[in-house]
């Protein structure tokens, strides 16, 4: 009687990559909760969550660079154990990091070849390395020059490299964490391009992300990760609502409800603006805009153009080289953090960690962060904690961050919590400007939603709003304008119902007139 392949102990074990129990804690914190994963050759797998839901953890635990705390990995059936990445690599583990891991100061060659460098007696041969560059890129349709210096490179390119990288090692198990982020759309459909052909050629590609538009674009499995914990698969077919609701938990609206912009006098009148950066280059080069009361103007671009010293600079972190800014009719290029806040403008930072929250302070203390001199909070030289915890007790109640106590420490908040604390004491005071720069980085679905809708309050109850941000969804569903930014200057400003292929086009210095040209938008695409 033949033997079927469950009863069949010489049967090959299944190939591919599986993840069995996996857990990973940080303290008390469990990152990972016995976490199982499989992935096969030839399959795109999409590791959806929110930011926060152990997705990058679990992938970290996968090529070596964390220690898992319990179960197994395996690959085509047999144990692995990864103290390091060198040893992942080894085994076939490549992965591309959302923030590239490449030295700034050496070629495409050299960091390709880094930790494997060919040569002897402690040389460098940089033909042989050249050669490896041209080989994977002509190999995998990646365009790249070997001399060029990585700090020169856009950044779509700099991603190149971390793909050429992993490749380079022979790797079949490819892992992609958020690798849109710092990319146009244009950037986007290339690298989907790039993903789609390395699956057809028997990679395994494990795609973490957590927005929806991509994962429905791409996948051939979708696995979705929710504290820590799978918490279902689904098909690609989903609609986003519901990998939303898998995502959250529970139902969500991922459209802003707004109506149209009742626009009012101009509060920011931005003119011939020009910031040089310490090293002496110029990072915003002459610009002129305004913001009206009642409107949404969203900066977009791709990160790097200029946009962060923009809003750095109308704050008054950032010296301004050349030019005017006026709030209200008062001239605020030359004032201080503090007069500027005094004048009225109000500042969400792209980092909160580093710029809008303190970790070691409580959270009712994260909320009068640049008010806590100046009555009610303050009496004297003394600080008037009374009125401090009470205003920390009405913001934690109006704005839904959820927390056991307000004396408990910043740092015990998710990142959504963290943000509304952040936007909470921004719009806690009457503004004549908020300017948000990334909003909504490293916040959750159910999050984004919340912020979206007072930030489209603040806009209706007359405050001129600055916004910017890199994802085209949320400058899609907030704009009342767009101005686009490269390299430092305004390639256009354009109305919201603005093609989101002419957008990417802009964003990658093509003026308007040029980016709505069919001819001219097919050329620049190609090129």
């Amino acid at each position: 009687m033949p033997q079927t392949a469950a009863d069949d102990s010489s049967a090959a074990p299944p190939r591919g990559l599986s993840l069995r129990g996996i857990t990973k804690r940080f303290g008390t914190f469990v990152a990972n909760d016995a976490v199982d994963l499989d992935v096969r050759p030839g399959e795109i797998h999409c590791l959806l969550g929110e930011n926060g839901a152990g997705k990058s953890t679990l992938m970290n635990v996968l090529y070596g660079l964390y220690a898992p705390d319990g179960g197994q990995i395996l690959i085509d059936g047999q144990p692995q154990h990864f103290a390091n990445p060198k040893q992942a690599m080894a085994a076939g583990i490549g992965m591309v990091h959302q923030h590239f891991m490449l030295v700034q100061v050496f070629s495409v060659a050299e960091n390709v070849v880094l930790g494997r460098e060919p040569g002897s007696l402690g040389a460098l041969d940089m033909r042989a390395a050249r050669s490896r560059v041209k080989e994977l890129s002509a190999r995998y349709n990646l365009p790249l020059e070997p001399d060029a210096i990585i700090e020169d490179l856009p950044v779509g390119v700099q991603q190149r490299v971390e793909i050429i990288k992993a490749l380079a090692n022979d790797a079949e198990y490819l892992i992609f964490d958020e690798p849109t982020a710092v990319l146009t759309p244009q950037e986007i459909d290339e690298l989907m391009a790039v993903m789609a052909s390395l699956r057809d050629e028997g990679k395994a590609i494990v795609f973490i992300t957590h927005k929806l538009r991509e994962v429905r674009a791409i996948a051939d499995r979708i696995t979705v990760i929710r504290r820590g914990r799978i918490v279902g698969q689904a098909e690609p077919g989903s609609s986003e609502a519901e990998l939303a609701e898998l995502m959250v938990g529970r139902a969500v609206s991922l459209t802003v409800d707004k109506q149209p912009a009742t626009v009012g006098e101009t509060r920011l009148r931005v003119k011939d603006l020009t910031i040089v950066n310490p090293a002496g280059a110029v990072v915003v080069d002459r610009i002129s805009f305004d913001v009206h009361a009642g409107e949404i103007l969203c900066v977009a671009g791709v990160q790097g153009n200029g946009q962060s010293e923009l809003a750095e600079a109308l704050l008054g972190v950032t010296p301004v080289s050349s030019g005017t800014v006026s709030l209200d009719g008062v001239d605020i290029h030359s004032l201080s953090p503090r007069e500027t806040i005094a004048a009225g403008l109000g500042y969400v930072p792209e980092d909160r960690q580093h710029d809008g929250f303190i970790g070691d302070f409580t959270i009712a203390e994260n909320l009068v962060l640049n008010q806590f001199h100046r009555a009610p909070f303050s009496k004297g030289l003394s600080l008037d904690l009374a009125a401090i915890d009470a205003f920390a007790q009405s913001r934690r109640s109006e704005f839904d961050i959820r927390t056991p106590d307000v004396s408990h420490l910043g740092s015990s908040l998710s990142g959504g919590n963290a943000q509304k604390v952040v936007l909470a004491r921004e719009l806690s005071r009457p503004l004549a400007l908020l300017v948000a720069s990334q909003p909504t980085r490293g916040v959750d679905v159910g999050a984004i939603e919340f912020l979206h809708k007072r930030i489209v309050a603040a806009r209706d109850s007359g405050t001129a709003v600055l916004l910017v941000s890199t994802e085209l969804e949320e400058v899609e569903a907030l704009a009342d304008r767009v101005m686009v930014m490269y390299r430092g200057q305004i390639v256009g400003i354009v109305g919201p119902q603005t093609p989101r292929d002419v957008l990417g086009l802009m964003m990658a210095g093509v003026p308007y007139e040029e980016a709505t040209a069919p001819a001219a938008g097919q050329q620049e695409v190609s090129s």
